[in-house]
C-alpha cells in the first residue's frame, strides 16, 4: 500500500492537572496571525488570482454559473455601497431567508464589507406549515431592517405574514407577493468615499453576522459572530489541514450557511485559501442525493465535507460506481465530517475503496465545535481517524476538562469564541464559567486515561444523560453510537428513552434506502410500511438481542424498540437542516410511541428484546 502524500504537522498539547480535578490542554504551537477582516481575504485573492472561480452553482438545473474572485469583489463593493444610507446596523440587520446561493453570498459579503451584520435564517422557519412562530420570534429578537428572499415565490407567505411593512425587501424580482422589492442589480451603486469610510471602520471586533442556534431546547438564540472569530477559525482550520495552503481547495458542498459548519467553517476555509466553492443543491436524503452524485461526477473535490448520513449514502454509491470513484478520488486529500457520530462500518468501507482506487487510505478527519466557538475547538489527525475520536485542541484554543456528574465537560477559551448572545445577557452569563471558559455542554474522555495528549473521545451531551428509576446513570451519546453501529446500515439514528423508568427503550429511525437494499425490496418503502414490516422487525430484533447479550448492564441494555412510522419533522424540531436528530424534541413529539413500549402487553409493532 502506498503512503498518503499528506503528512500534516502532528497535534501536540501540554497537560496541566489542577487541584479541583480539572485539566487544561494547551497546544504547544501558537496560532498563526489572522487577517483583521474576512473581506481582506477577498481583496487579496481578487488581486492574486482574479480569474479563479470563487463560487459556482447550477443555473436552472443546467450548466454551472460562476463568479470569479475579481467579479465577486466588484459586485460586493457595488452592493455594499447600495446598502449604505438605508438605516441598517446591528440594531437593524439583514435577514436572509433563502438557502445557499450566489446571491446569498454576494449579499453576505457586501454586508460584511459595509460593516452591517446579517443573519441567515433557516429556510425551515419560513416554510413551516404552521404559524411561523420561530420566524416571528427571530424577527422580534433581531428587528431586521432588510429581508432578503431570492426565491421570492417560495418565501412570499413568510415575508408577507411576518416582515414588518417598513422593512426593505430584496428578491429575485421586483415583487414578493403583493409587496415591492429590490433586486441585487437594482441595489448596486458605484462605490465612493462613503463606502471607503464605512469599510475602514470595520475590524476584528465588528459583528459580521448572527448565527441562530437550532432552538430545539427553547427559542433560537442569536450567537454574535465577529470578524476575529471568523478569521481566527479559518487560520486554525488551515493549520489543522496544512494541504490547504499548498493547493487551493475545491469543495462541493450542500451544508446550509445558516449553520456554523457550512456558513463559517467551509466558507471561511475557501476564502482564506483562495479556493473554489461549488454549491451542491442536493442533500443526503432519498430524494436529494442524486443531485449530489451528479455534481460529484463533474467536480472533483480536494477535501469533502458531509454529515455521517451523507457519508453513509456516498459509501454505497462509490462502492457500486467505478466512474464516480475515479472522479471523486482524483485529487481528494481528506474527508471531514461533523454533526454526529460516523459509523465504523462506513469508515471501513471508505478506507477499502480509497485504498483500491488511490493505493492509500484517504484520512477521515473530524473534530468538535459549536456555533458559539466559531466553530472549531478540536481536530483529529489521520492517525486518530476512527469513530468517536475528536482529537486535540486546535492551535489558539485553551481547553479545560471539568468533572461533572462523573464525566468531563469540555470548555474553551479562544479568539474564535463568541462574546455572547444578542440581546440576551442572561443566557450569555450562563454560558461561561467563573474563569471565562465557554461551556460546550459536551462530555469527552481521553483515549488513553494515562495520557490525554493521545487525543479525546466524544462522550455524549451532558444534558441528554438521565437516570433510570433504579438511580443508574445512562450515558446517551455513547449508547446511541453503539446502537447505531449494531444496527447499521438499517438504522440511521436512534432516540433513547427511560427517564425514571425501569428499563431502556429506543425509537429507531430507519434508513429507507438501506432497508430497501438489505431486504431486496422491489420498491421504495415508506416509514409507515417499514414500521409494520415483519421481516425487518425480526432482523432488528436479532441485532438488538445480540447487543443486549454483549451489553447486559441496565445502562446499555435496550429492552424494547419501535420504528418511527413517519419521517422526523423539521417543523417539530426533531431534525435539523443538517439531518441530525435532536433527542429531546424527538422524545417529546413521539411520546405516544414511547408510552406504547412501556405497556404491559405492547402491540406487534413494538420489538421485544429477549434477555439471555
Amino acid at each position: 500500500m502506498s503512503a498518503s502524500p499528506w503528512t500534516p504537522d502532528p497535534f501536540d498539547a501540554d497537560v496541566e492537572h489542577r487541584a479541583d480535578g480539572s485539566m487544561l490542554l494547551r497546544p504547544r504551537e501558537p496560532i498563526d496571525a489572522s487577517p483583521a477582516r474576512s473581506m481582506d481575504m477577498l481583496g487579496h485573492w481578487a488581486k492574486t488570482a482574479p480569474d479563479r472561480i470563487l463560487i459556482a452553482r447550477r443555473f436552472n438545473d443546467g450548466d454551472w454559473q460562476a463568479l470569479t474572485y475579481r467579479e465577486m469583489l466588484g459586485r460586493v463593493q457595488r452592493v455594499a455601497a447600495g446598502l449604505l444610507g438605508r438605516g441598517l446596523s446591528a440594531e437593524r440587520p439583514i435577514a436572509i431567508l433563502s438557502g445557499n446561493s450566489i446571491e446569498h453570498l454576494v449579499l453576505a459579503f457586501a454586508a460584511a464589507w459595509a460593516g452591517i451584520p446579517c443573519c441567515a435564517v433557516s429556510p425551515s422557519y419560513s416554510l413551516s406549515s404552521g404559524e411561523l412562530a420561530k420566524l416571528r420570534y427571530v424577527f422580534g429578537l433581531l428587528t431586521p431592517g432588510l429581508v432578503a428572499a431570492f426565491d421570492s415565490a417560495t418565501f412570499a407567505r413568510a415575508v408577507t405574514q411576518v416582515a414588518p411593512s417598513d422593512v426593505l425587501l430584496l428578491a429575485d424580482t421586483d415583487k414578493i407577493g403583493d409587496r415591492d422589492a429590490l433586486t441585487l442589480e437594482a441595489l448596486e451603486t458605484m462605490p465612493g468615499k462613503e463606502l471607503a469610510d464605512a469599510h475602514s471602520r470595520t475590524g476584528p471586533d465588528s459583528v459580521v453576522k448572527f448565527l441562530l442556534t437550532s432552538g430545539s431546547t427553547g427559542e433560537p438564540k442569536a450567537v454574535i459572530i465577529t470578524e476575529r472569530m471568523l478569521c481566527s477559525n479559518a487560520v486554525m482550520v488551515r493549520q489543522a489541514l496544512p494541504f490547504l495552503a499548498n493547493d487551493p481547495p475545491v469543495i462541493v458542498d450542500w451544508l446550509p450557511w445558516n449553520h456554523t459548519f457550512g456558513g463559517s467553517h467551509n466558507v471561511g476555509l475557501v476564502l482564506l485559501n483562495g479556493g473554489s466553492f461549488y454549491i451542491d443543491d442536493g442533500k443526503p436524503t432519498p430524494g436529494g442525493f442524486a443531485t449530489t452524485i451528479r455534481n460529484l461526477r463533474e467536480v472533483s473535490p480536494t477535501v469533502y465535507f458531509n454529515v455521517p448520513k451523507g457519508f453513509d449514502a456516498l459509501a454505497v454509491q462509490l462502492k457500486e460506481d467505478a466512474s464516480l470513484r475515479k472522479k471523486f478520488f482524483r485529487r481528494l486529500q481528506a474527508y471531514f465530517f461533523a454533526g454526529a457520530s460516523l459509523s465504523q462500518h462506513t469508515l471501513d468501507t471508505l478506507d477499502e475503496i480509497s485504498i483500491a482506487e488511490r493505493g492509500f487510505r484517504i484520512p477521515m478527519l473530524s473534530g468538535l465545535g459549536a456555533t458559539e466557538t466559531g466553530p472549531s475547538v478540536t481536530f483529529t489527525t489521520p492517525a486518530m481517524s476512527r469513530a468517536g475520536v475528536i482529537g486535540l485542541p486546535a492551535r489558539g484554543n485553551l481547553v479545560k476538562l471539568t468533572p461533572i456528574d462523573g464525566k468531563l465537560e469540555i470548555r474553551v477559551k479562544s479568539p474564535s469564541v463568541t462574546r455572547g448572545y444578542w440581546r440576551r445577557p442572561d443566557l450569555t452569563a450562563a454560558a461561561f464559567d467563573e474563569e471565562g471558559f465557554y461551556r460546550l455542554g459536551d462530555a469527552v474522555r481521553p483515549i488513553d486515561p494515562t495520557d490525554p495528549r493521545k487525543g479525546l473521545l466524544f462522550d455524549g451531551r451532558i444534558a441528554e444523560d438521565f437516570k433510570l428509576a433504579s438511580g443508574t446513570w445512562v450515558s446517551v451519546g455513547p449508547l446511541r453510537a453503539t446502537l447505531i453501529a449494531a444496527l447499521s446500515p438499517l438504522v440511521q439514528d436512534v432516540g433513547i428513552a427511560g427517564l425514571d423508568r425501569e428499563f431502556l427503550t429506543a425509537l429507531l429511525i430507519p434508513d429507507l434506502a438501506a432497508c430497501s437494499r438489505e431486504l431486496s425490496l422491489s420498491h421504495s418503502p415508506g416509514y409507515d410500511w417499514l414500521a409494520a414490516h415483519t421481516p425487518l422487525l425480526n432482523l432488528l430484533q436479532q441485532r438488538l438481542e445480540a447487543h443486549a447479550t454483549r451489553f447486559p448492564a441496565s445502562s446499555m441494555n435496550i429492552r424494547r424498540a419501535v420504528l418511527l412510522a413517519s419521517a422526523p419533522s423539521l417543523d417539530g424540531g426533531e431534525i435539523t437542516d443538517k439531518g441530525s436528530i435532536n433527542q429531546k424534541a424527538l422524545l417529546r413529539h413521539r411520546s405516544a410511541s414511547v408510552e406504547l413500549m412501556y405497556h404491559a402487553d405492547p402491540p406487534a409493532t413494538v420489538i421485544r428484546i429477549r434477555q439471555r
